[in-house]
C-alpha cells in the first residue's frame, strides 16, 4: 500500500460525460486501485475541454491531459496529421466488438440507411465520420452525397442540455432539430428503448459493409509511453473492468459509476436504467481470454484499409493518403497491458 507515498497524478479526458464505457474506471477509483497503485487519477469531462475549444484528444495533444478517451479515429487523424503533431498511440480498447450504430426515429420512416439521402445527420464532427456515414448510405443504394451532415455544438461537448440528459437522442432527435446521429447502443439505445420501446430504428455499421475499428479507445501522448505509471495505470484499469464485467457485480459497478464521478448529474435517479445498461455491456469488457484492453491487428488493418481505399484520409490540404503510408504497427500497442 502506498497512501504514504507522493502519488503520481494522471490526468484523463474523457469523451463523454459519465457512463457505462467508463465504469472500470471509477470501480478503480472507488475501490481504491489506483491510489494503492501511486496514482491520483483525474478525470476530465468533456465540457471542461470544450471550454478551451479542444477535443479529449486535442487535450493530450496540448499537455493538458495524459490519456483521451475516443475512436480509434483519432489515432488515425493524429499520425496523418501535421508534422509538428504528436501522434498519440492506442494503448487500450475499452470495448471488444461495437455497439456503435447511426438511430434515427422510427416515426420518421427512415428504416434504413439508404433513406437517409436528404435527411439531416447531427455530427460530432469527427474527421472520418461524416464519410463514414455517407459510405454506410452508399453501401445500402442511397446517394450518400445528399445527406445533411450538420454539426453539433462543439462536437456536442458544449450543450448544457446534453451534459444534463447524456442523449442526443432527446436533445436532437426528439427536438425535431436532425433525423439522425451516431450512438452507442447500450448508452442512449438502452436509454430510449426503456423510455419507449421501438421509439428508434438502428443502423449497425457492420450490417453495411464497414469494418469499424475499436470504439472508445486510450490514446496517450508518446511521451508517456515509456513511464512505468502507464502501466500501473492500465493494470488498476484492468482489474476495474475485469469486476465490471462480472454481471453479478452490477449494482456495486454502478454504484462505483455514481461515486466515482460525483454522482454526475446525468446520472441522478437513474438507477435502474444503468444497471439495464451495464448488464448490456458487461460481456463485451474483456476478449474471450477474458482480458482487458487487448486490440487485434487484424481490426486496425481492416479499418484502415476501408479508409484508405474509399479516399477518406486525407492530409489537411486535401491530398489523399494511401494505406502504404500509414504505420499500422504504430497506431496502437498492447505492450503495456498486464
Amino acid at each position: 500500500h502506498r497512501s504514504s507515498m507522493a502519488l503520481t497524478k494522471i490526468r484523463v479526458a474523457l469523451d463523454w460525460t459519465p457512463n457505462t464505457n467508463h465504469t472500470g474506471f471509477y470501480v478503480a477509483l472507488c475501490q481504491k486501485l489506483y491510489a494503492n497503485a501511486g496514482l491520483e487519477v483525474e478525470f476530465i469531462l468533456p465540457q471542461a475541454a470544450a471550454a478551451e475549444g479542444l477535443t479529449p484528444a486535442r487535450l493530450v495533444a496540448a499537455g493538458k491531459a495524459d490519456l483521451a478517451v475516443g475512436p480509434s479515429e483519432s489515432a488515425i487523424s493524429f499520425a496523418t496529421s501535421e508534422p509538428d503533431k504528436p501522434r498519440l498511440c492506442a494503448v487500450a480498447t475499452l470495448l471488444q466488438g461495437s455497439t456503435s450504430c447511426i438511430a434515427c426515429l422510427a416515426s420518421s420512416g427512415i428504416d434504413r440507411p439508404a433513406k437517409l439521402a436528404g435527411k439531416r445527420y447531427a455530427s460530432y464532427v469527427g474527421r472520418f465520420e461524416d464519410c463514414i456515414v455517407r459510405q454506410m448510405v452508399q453501401k445500402d443504394g442511397g446517394d450518400g452525397s445528399r445527406v445533411d451532415c450538420h454539426p453539433l455544438p462543439q462536437h456536442g461537448y458544449a450543450d448544457e442540455a446534453l451534459a444534463k440528459q447524456s442523449s442526443v437522442v432527446a436533445t436532437m432527435l426528439e427536438k425535431g432539430l436532425s433525423d439522425s446521429t451516431w450512438i452507442f447502443h447500450h448508452w442512449e439505445g438502452v436509454l430510449a428503448d426503456r423510455a419507449q420501446p421501438g421509439l428508434l430504428n438502428y443502423f449497425a455499421l457492420e450490417d453495411y459493409g464497414i469494418p469499424y475499428g475499436y470504439s472508445p479507445i486510450l490514446l496517450a501522448h508518446p511521451s508517456l509511453l515509456e513511464k512505468s505509471e502507464l502501466r500501473e495505470f492500465l493494470k488498476a484499469t484492468g482489474e476495474g473492468y475485469a469486476f465490471a464485467a462480472d454481471p453479478k457485480n452490477a449494482e456495486a459497478a454502478v454504484q462505483a459509476l455514481l461515486e466515482g464521478s460525483g454522482f454526475h448529474e446525468s446520472l441522478v435517479g437513474k438507477e435502474e436504467f444503468l444497471k439495464a445498461s451495464q448488464l448490456a455491456i458487461a460481456g463485451k469488457y474483456l476478449d474471450d481470454k477474458s482480458r482487458w484492453g487487448c486490440m487485434d491487428r487484424t481490426r486496425w488493418d481492416d479499418f484502415v484499409s476501408f479508409l484508405a481505399e474509399n479516399g477518406l484520409v486525407c492530409t489537411r490540404d486535401g491530398k489523399q493518403i494511401s494505406k502504404d503510408e500509414i504505420d499500422i504497427e504504430k497506431l496502437f500497442t498492447n505492450s503495456l497491458l498486464a
